[in-house]
């Protein structure tokens, strides 16, 4: 059964956490009443760990089906716990929060446009998917701005037609203009979501949540 519920107390739950669609991965010091929670709306397994010391998960890493990237300064005992249950790639570029600069899904991924051809493919390799540069609302971390999932996409409102055009061709899902977290534009780190449900941040609005809904076709 598709869902989507609140989180209470933790508003932020997307900069500590990163989801597929069979994983998610949580930040350490989360209390377990959090995991319990992820792994109910989401339908996942949760892996506690933290990347490169520091339990921003969510912006230090990108995921999807295929595999995961992320920070250069990640530790080996952090790869290792993540590469138990996916593939997993370093990005040594300076712009390594993985998470804020790839917008990713199992279809496609769209990067910063100033990291190097040589990271590109690397994220291409380790993700699986054909990566093409681009901004959205001309803001180059894609990542922070949108939320994308295997049936929609949630994205900063300030994003134009071309950037939905964009979404729609590289990603091959629609996308939706709204803010999570009563007004806050930066969506993705309001919320996690997969194609199976979706827990959003405790300040979301109900008529916020009611968007995410559409946007991610959770019905």
């Amino acid at each position: 059964m598709m869902r989507i519920s609140r989180r209470s107390g933790t508003p932020s739950i997307g900069v500590y956490s990163r989801v597929s669609e069979s994983y998610a991965f949580i930040a350490s010091d989360l209390d377990g009443g959090f995991a319990d929670e992820v792994a109910l709306a989401l339908g996942v397994e949760c892996v506690r760990t933290s990347v490169a010391g520091s339990f921003v998960v969510g912006s230090l890493m990108a995921a999807n089906s295929n595999g995961a990237v992320v920070s250069g300064l990640a530790e080996q005992t952090e790869l290792d716990r993540i590469g138990k249950v996916l593939n997993v790639a370093t990005l040594e570029d300076r712009f390594n929060a993985a998470g804020n600069n790839i917008l990713v899904n199992d279809f496609g991924a769209i990067v910063n446009p100033e990291l190097s051809d040589t990271e590109i493919k690397l994220i291409s390799d380790a993700l699986g998917v054909e990566c093409v540069r681009g901004t959205i609302a001309e803001i180059p971390t894609v990542g922070a701005v949108c939320l994308a999932t295997n049936k929609g996409a949630a994205v900063h409102p300030g994003a134009t037609s071309e950037d939905l055009a964009l979404i729609k061709d590289v990603l091959k899902v629609d996308a939706i203009r709204t803010t999570l977290n009563h007004g806050v534009r930066t969506v993705s780190a309001c919320a996690l979501a997969n194609s199976k449900g979706a827990l959003v941040g405790d300040l979301t609005t109900p008529i916020e949540m009611g968007k995410l809904e559409d946007a991610l076709d959770l019905f």
